[in-house]
């Protein structure tokens, strides 16, 4: 098995965090503590498993358990529409909250409007959770390949969803055109010159994960934090939180960003380190669907360039560890039932651990048996059949069966 390693030296004066940092997470927990529902994800504690791997801890945050909708996008989706009405009608998001959101005063002085979207799925099922919610209108465009079962998880939350014959970038694409043509409010966390409030407010909605996480620690420090990255706006965010939280000294926990090989835009960014954005091009096959994009958000990535430590390439066999090594706990140890992209950073952190031919990454990274290593399985089992053949049937596993 061969994974690639960029690393990188944070620079003394990296880009400013404090957008995602306590303060403002803190903020935006406030506002997705008014949604009916609203607790916590759990943050799964694995001491045998940690003892098994010779990590002195390893923790991952379960989000299958956000707002039964087993991903944790909503957050970024609901944060972002939140502050779209919040703009519009000249209201504090600081003080907007979800019954004033539903309420009738507001819906009439709003009118209809019709959010758009592209994504494999969690995003869209998100945001069509969120339009529901606010009797608002949703149309999601997802990308070929995109699983059955998805698709119709969207679609019962009302909105107008389809499969479209093209790769992620060019559904997004399509989003945008449709949402120029239709007078639609287009929400995607991949900015561009023009576009960069909403994915900027999808990002702030992701630091609630981060908080959450921080909280439920209870001062244990980790040493290594492992984010999983498509375009890399949660891996941003959650970067430019810690980074806030802990500094960017020598003693901040390294952050490692994860991405499938065939879809590692971010990787070949850092890759590059020639202060342009690279686009992964070609099929992007991967069991990781919600991390197959191939052009990184712009904004995320200056976070990630400045506050982030290194950047790795893998097999979807990574993957595919990790689901087995959560859903299958040693006794005593909390489950996880995390999906293809949302295992990926607990993946590489067991392979590091376990594989001989990666020895020299996991010196690189300072990993032993002292070491607390913090994940987040950032969606549940979100298309059963593949996840059965993943856990059950051993498909892409490291030998090769």
């Amino acid at each position: 098995m061969k994974c690639q390693m960029v690393m990188r030296q944070r620079p003394a004066n990296g880009s400013d965090v404090q957008c995602f940092g306590r303060e403002k997470a803190q903020q935006v927990q406030s506002f997705h503590r008014s949604f009916p529902g609203y607790a916590p994800t759990p943050l799964a504690e694995l001491p045998q498993t940690a003892a098994a791997l010779e990590l002195g801890g390893f923790y991952v945050k379960d989000e299958s358990r956000r707002f039964g909708l087993n991903a944790f996008k909503v957050l970024g989706g609901s944060y972002a529409i939140g502050s779209y009405i919040a703009e519009r009608l000249g209201l504090d998001m600081a003080e907007l909250s979800f019954t004033q959101m539903t309420g009738t005063a507001l819906r009439q002085r709003l009118g209809e409007l019709t959010f758009v979207t592209a994504t494999d799925g969690n995003h869209g099922r998100g945001i069509a959770w969120t339009a529901n919610r606010l009797q608002q209108k949703s149309v999601v465009y997802m990308p070929q390949g995109s699983a059955s079962e998805r698709l119709e998880n969207i679609r019962r939350l009302g909105a107008d969803a389809s499969i479209l014959p093209v790769p992620y970038d060019d559904a997004v694409r399509h989003a945008k055109a449709q949402a120029a043509a239709n007078g639609w409010v287009l929400v995607q966390d991949t900015d561009g010159p023009d576009y960069t409030k909403i994915p900027a407010w999808i990002m702030q909605g992701y630091t609630t994960m981060a908080w959450e996480a921080f909280q439920q620690l209870q001062g244990r420090r980790p040493t290594h934090i492992f984010l999983q990255a498509g375009v890399g706006s949660m891996a941003g965010a959650v970067t430019a939180f810690f980074a806030d939280v802990y500094g960017d000294g020598p003693d901040a926990p390294r952050i490692i960003i994860v991405e499938p090989e065939h879809a590692d835009c971010i990787f070949r960014t850092a890759a590059a380190s020639d202060g342009q954005l690279h686009f992964a091009a070609g099929p992007m096959k991967t069991i990781m669907a919600g991390l197959a994009c191939g052009e990184p958000c712009g904004m995320a990535w200056s976070l990630l360039r400045d506050h982030a430590d290194a950047f790795v390439s893998m097999p979807d066999e990574v993957s595919a560890l990790g689901m087995r090594l959560l859903g299958n706990p040693l006794p005593g140890d909390d489950r996880v039932i995390s999906g293809e992209s949302g295992a990926a950073g607990a993946g590489l952190a067991a392979a590091l651990m376990r594989c001989p031919e990666l020895a020299g990454l996991k010196e690189k990274l300072g990993l032993n048996e002292q070491s607390q290593v913090l994940c987040f399985s950032t969606e549940g089992a979100t298309d059963r059949e593949n996840y059965r053949r993943v856990v059950w049937d051993g498909a892409w596993s490291i030998a090769g069966n």
